[in-house]
């Protein structure tokens, strides 16, 4: 279809190795089935990435759940040989029942009464409607995403990272979080596509970190920023992270390494540097030996 491929946000796409000869751009609605059908059309694999994130759960349930119905049908119809979806580990681990011993992978399932997590609702009409109209289906559960950024703006992951680096932050969450290079995720998703017997969830995170953990990271790699070094509630103990396997993934692509969280906020960093989002320090002690971090 025409008349988008000038859309300025698209031109990041435009720009990426060999998209003039392979890169077709198609406008499509996830609420407008037609337009999904069209663009599906003659493909033989589709990658559902898209999962709408705003403020108000209740506004994503709409497109997160009709859309994935929509585009599970559009698969369905198209005869395509594999549906890989992007959920997240939203849809995993938000549990209020799990013991703190449990190790979290692909079997495990969030609380739809406990989170009314959208990418958890979306994932389970996604396997739902597989089922029955016969699609080969795989999902990737990312954790929360960083590392280089492709587009020029901002998204909810990346601020998550920026607002302790822009003053926005002045103390950090008494909290943990599972982090994820972009560029293993990408990796996930071509592997689970790629091999014949890939099936179910995949698990796609590299570890688990404390608020602390990530500050203490930012601030020995960039201490010209005003990262915060207070945590927001020190009355309680410090939480700890959860265990998790990502060996499910592993075992698929042989070889797979993940970029270690390290490696990737510094990454992030620079990315947010390179685009504008940041200012560079002029101070910045910038030893690239310093991105050879041992694990």
């Amino acid at each position: 279809m025409q008349g988008h491929h000038d859309d300025p946000k698209n031109s990041h796409l435009r720009n990426l190795e060999g998209a003039e000869e392979r890169l077709t751009l198609c406008k499509a609605d996830l609420l407008d089935f037609e337009s999904l059908r069209l663009a599906i059309n003659g493909c033989d694999g589709v990658f559902h990435t898209a999962s709408p994130l705003t403020d108000d759960p209740e506004e994503m349930v709409e497109p997160a759940v009709i859309g994935t119905k929509n585009v599970i049908v559009a698969a369905a119809e198209a005869k395509v040989r594999r549906v890989v979806f992007t959920s997240s580990i939203g849809a995993v681990t938000m549990d209020p029942n799990r013991g703190p011993d449990t190790v979290v992978d692909e079997s495990c399932w969030s609380d739809l009464e406990f989170c009314k997590n959208t990418n958890a609702v979306a994932e389970l009409v996604a396997w739902d409607e597989a089922k029955e109209r016969g699609v080969d289906l795989v999902v990737v559960n990312p954790v929360l995403v960083t590392g280089p950024l492709l587009q020029p703006t901002l998204n909810a992951s990346i601020i998550h990272i920026l607002k302790y680096l822009n003053g926005s932050a002045k103390t950090y969450a008494n909290s943990v979080q599972a982090y994820v290079d972009v560029k293993d995720v990408a990796l996930a998703h071509i592997l689970v596509y790629e091999t014949p017997s890939a099936s179910g969830r995949y698990l796609c995170a590299e570890s688990v970190l404390h608020r602390g953990d990530v500050v203490e990271i930012l601030a020995k790699f960039f201490p010209k920023y005003p990262v915060p070094t207070k945590c927001k509630d020190e009355t309680k103990p410090r939480a700890k992270p959860y265990k998790f396997s990502n060996r499910k993934l592993k075992d698929l692509g042989l070889g797979l390494e993940f970029t270690t969280v390290k490696q990737s906020l510094y990454e992030t960093v620079k990315s947010l540097q390179d685009k504008g989002h940041l200012p560079i320090p002029t101070q910045q002690q910038d030893h690239e030996s310093i991105i050879r971090i041992q694990s």
